[in-house]
Order: C-alpha cells, then sequence, then structure tokens
C-alpha cells in the first residue's frame, strides 16, 4: 500500500506511454503514488496505461500527443500542469525506426523517425525546461540506448536519432552547469528490451526483427529511469550488453566495425518470415484499436534483471558497508593485538622480578 500524500506526489510526464518502457516506466512511478501524464498516439494504448497507473495506486491523465509536434509538447505540458501542478519529472521515451539497410531507406522515413526519436526529445527537454528553469528544480530524463555510442547495421535512422541525443543532452548539461542550475538532466542507455516495437515498426527485412540478445524485460528499464530520477547520476548504464557496447567501442571501434558486418543481421532477426502486409506506426499509431502492452513477444528469453544496474545502484552502498567492515576488523584486530602483548609484556616485567628475587 502507497503511504505518498497526495501533496507529497510526483508530477511525472512520460513520452511514448502507450507501451513498452514507457507502459512499464509510468506504471513504476504510480506504484511509488505519482501523478503521471501519459504522452503518446494510440487511444487503445493509452487508455491501457491509464488503467495501469491506476491501478497501481497514482493517478493519470491521458494526452493525446505527437512528440514530433513541438506545439502539441508544449500543449500537453499545459494540460498536465493545469491537471496536476508543476511538473517534476519528465522522461523522453517515445521512438519509432525502420529495420532496413541504408540504401533502401528513403528521405521521408529518416526525417519521420529523426522527428519522433530526436527532436520529440528535444521538444521534450525545451518544455519541461522552460518550466523548471524558473522553479531551479525538477528532473529531466532522456531514454537512450547502447546505440547512443555505437551503430549497428539496419538501424541507420535510429542509432542517428539516439547519438543526437547524446550530443545534445551533453551540450544542455554544460548550459544547466555554467548557470549553477539545480535541474537535473540525466540519459539511461538502455540495452536490448522485450517491448512491442518489433511487432510495430516499419521491417524492410526478409524476416522478423528481433532486439538483439541479450534481452531484457521492460520494467528492468523502468527501474533503472525511476531510480535515475531520485539520484544525480548524468549517465546510467543497463544491462552488461550496454557496458560491453560502450566500452569496446571506445577501445575497438574497428574490430567492432567487422565484427557488426559479420553478426549484426542475423542477431536482428528470428528465423520466421516477415508479414508484408502488416501495418506500421511510423506516420500513424497501431494501437488505437489494440492495447499492445508493455512486453513484447520475447518473454520466454528476456532477463528480469540486470546486475549491472544493481552494481549501479548499490555499490556505493556496498562499497560503504565494506570500509566499514574493514575499520571494524582493523579495531578489533589492533584491540586483540594490543590486549595480548599487554599480557605478554606483563609476564616478562614480572619473571623479571622474580629473577632480581
Amino acid at each position: 500500500m502507497n503511504s505518498t500524500t497526495e501533496s507529497d506526489a510526483d508530477v511525472v510526464v512520460v513520452t511514448g506511454a502507450s507501451a513498452g518502457v514507457g507502459r512499464a516506466t509510468a506504471r513504476a512511478f504510480a506504484e511509488q503514488g505519482a501523478k503521471v501524464g501519459l504522452l503518446a498516439r494510440g487511444e487503445a494504448g493509452l487508455e491501457g496505461a491509464r488503467q495501469d497507473v491506476e491501478d497501481a495506486g497514482g493517478r493519470a491523465l491521458v494526452v493525446p500527443t505527437d512528440v514530433a509536434d513541438s506545439d502539441q509538447v508544449e500543449a500537453a505540458a499545459d494540460a498536465v500542469e493545469d491537471a496536476f501542478g508543476p511538473i517534476d519529472i519528465w522522461v523522453n521515451n517515445a521512438m519509432t525506426s525502420v529495420f532496413s539497410p541504408a540504401a533502401e531507406m528513403e528521405s521521408d522515413e529518416y526525417r519521420r523517425v529523426t522527428e519522433v526519436t530526436y527532436l520529440g526529445c528535444v521538444h521534450g527537454t525545451q518544455v519541461a525546461l522552460d518550466r523548471m528553469r524558473p522553479r531551479n528544480e525538477g528532473t529531466i530524463i532522456q531514454v537512450g540506448s547502447a546505440l547512443a555510442y555505437r551503430g549497428i547495421p539496419l538501424q541507420s535512422a535510429y542509432c542517428g536519432s539516439k547519438h543526437a541525443i547524446q550530443g545534445f543532452t551533453e551540450s544542455v548539461r554544460t548550459e544547466l552547469i555554467h548557470e549553477d542550475s539545480d535541474v537535473q538532466l540525466s540519459m539511461v542507455q538502455m540495452p536490448a528490451l522485450n517491448t512491442p516495437q518489433f511487432e510495430w515498426v516499419r521491417n524492410r527485412l526478409p524476416d522478423k526483427p528481433q532486439p538483439v540478445p541479450p534481452i531484457y524485460q521492460p520494467e528492468v528499464a523502468a527501474d533503472a529511469i525511476v531510480w535515475a530520477s531520485r539520484h544525480d547520476r548524468d549517465e546510467l548504464w543497463v544491462g552488461r550488453s550496454t557496458a560491453k557496447a560502450i566500452l569496446g567501442n571506445r577501445i575497438i571501434p574497428r574490430q567492432l566495425d567487422n565484427l557488426l558486418a559479420r553478426s549484426g543481421w542475423g542477431s536482428q532477426m528470428i528465423d520466421e518470415p516477415a508479414d508484408s502486409d502488416r501495418t506500421d506506426n511510423l506516420w500513424d499509431p497501431v494501437d488505437d484499436e489494440t492495447d499492445y502492452g508493455a512486453h513484447g513477444a520475447f518473454d520466454e528469453r528476456a532477463r528480469d534483471r540486470s546486475y549491472l544496474l544493481w552494481a549501479s545502484m548499490y555499490l556505493p552502498h556496498l562499497l560503504a558497508v565494506a570500509v566499514a567492515l574493514v575499520v571494524l576488523l582493523g579495531a578489533a584486530i589492533f584491540e586483540w593485538w594490543h590486549a595480548d602483548h599487554s599480557v605478554t609484556d606483563s609476564e616478562s616485567t614480572d619473571a623479571g622480578r622474580d629473577r632480581v628475587r
């Protein structure tokens, strides 16, 4: 049972809230009693997210929004603040993608992926900062990816957008530091996740797309986002695969180019022919009538925890405990040594006195 009072509850905005990571994140905040503004395009998904939030103990406001349109994002922020009060946390999560070789991509596809995934994040950040800067408080979370650092084949539009978010976030963060602002700007870099996007993004591959294993459940991502919103961390890595991709790209980028040239196709497809007749959500939502929820089709293969995330969240505390134990052990050893030598010295003195007698 949530003990958060109405006045203490955070006001949170989540973009891309109708499914996947956004859906899981909205519920995770609701479990802490938050009032959540749900921004996305699909009506059925948004209604499902509203029900999730209310079932979890939070309050929800559904605001149908295409984040590619800055005016819609501005209007959504106004609606949330009219209903709930000042926004405390803004999560930029909305995305879309196209699985396709770059040679087969069309210019309007690049434009649309960039407008939703990158500019949607820019619009959300600007709208949030307009409200948080004057109060000198608030938190903005950018939902990133290992692909913000390491591009892979067949997702050039998405990788480019995530790279752009990384650069944009670093630039804005330096400006906030220059202003001595207390507004927090964090980016959470995600691994492959079991979300419905693989069922509805545009696909030009011969087989059905999949997240590159290892695959994690969206609740792992949601836990990371909520944790990042409570801690002053510029960046948080989720999943061992994320760390390997980011660190590997810093150390052996050309070797990774060659590795991905060999393995990057097969790792993104399952052995099932793609459905050429299915609709995609590049221009219009596919969840107007069907609620897809948070999970995709890979539950049996998805991990429900990240040990790297756990270490990132709790390692400082564990180190503090370890240091305290070492200090206590050292003190105990010193006391034992001191007591033992005091007895030995006393015995030696008594023996010396006996010899004098």
